[in-house]
């Protein structure tokens, strides 16, 4: 199987050259996009969330050997979390060489965090079944090079950052609300409203009830905080 030139490009931005080009291109198939003969990423999704938790598990514990479990625990959520594995793909444009069916593509779809991070967890393990551990482990620590060196000691998770903030101003712990439930039993897509006390509110999407929560936490921290 050939690559076109944008998943050539793409391979460039990731730093690994497939020698089987399918586990790249089911990688980044969309269930949208999927077809008895075309094969979505949501398995593939699975195996890679399990690799990149283990490389970064690694790295933090040999990073500090003094790191109590406690304090190493908040770093990591923060480092596999939705969110990240997101950000990390938009430094790549993953986002651009997504397959994605006509409707979720005019919807956003390349925009949207949960593809994002399910496909770049997707494309991690890609890399692990077509060459091993040891370069599934140089990818992740490639890319999220920065993320550990960098992430803070007192990490802590969206939801309870969020809940902290409004703690501390003396407002009452946020709300969260379901908006939406779209797509079928077995992969749905959750719209998630989280909403404080004082009235500011942000909303986002995921797979998961509680990832959707964590990325609307999130988006209102930056916003609350001024962050881009």
């Amino acid at each position: 199987m050939r690559l076109g030139a944008d998943l050539r490009a793409f391979e460039g931005r990731l730093g690994h050259r497939f020698a089987d080009p399918a586990l790249l291109i089911r990688a980044l198939t969309h269930s949208s996009c999927s077809s008895p003969t075309r094969p979505h990423n949501q398995r593939l999704e699975f195996l890679g969330d399990r690799v990149l938790g283990l490389v970064i598990a690694e790295a933090l514990y040999l990073e500090r050997g003094e790191a109590t479990e406690g304090r190493m625990a908040p770093r990591f959520n923060a480092l596999v979390r939705r969110e990240s594995c997101a950000a990390v793909a938009r430094e790549i444009d993953l986002g651009a060489v997504l397959r994605l069916g006509r409707s979720e593509a005019a919807s956003g779809g390349r925009r949207k965090l949960a593809l994002l991070a399910d496909a770049m967890e997707a494309v991690i393990a890609a890399v692990y079944l077509d060459a091993g551990f040891e370069a599934a482990r140089a990818l992740v620590l490639r890319l999220w090079r920065e993320r550990i060196e960098t992430v803070a000691e007192d990490a802590r998770d969206a939801k309870t950052a969020l809940q902290e903030w409004a703690q501390a101003r003396r407002q009452s712990p946020p709300a969260y609300r379901e908006l939406a439930r779209e797509g079928p039993d077995h992969a749905p897509v959750f719209t998630i409203e989280v909403r404080l006390e004082s009235g500011e509110s942000e909303t986002a999407t995921a797979t998961s009830k509680r990832n959707a929560e964590q990325a609307a936490a999130q988006a209102l921290l930056e916003r609350l905080e001024g962050r881009p």
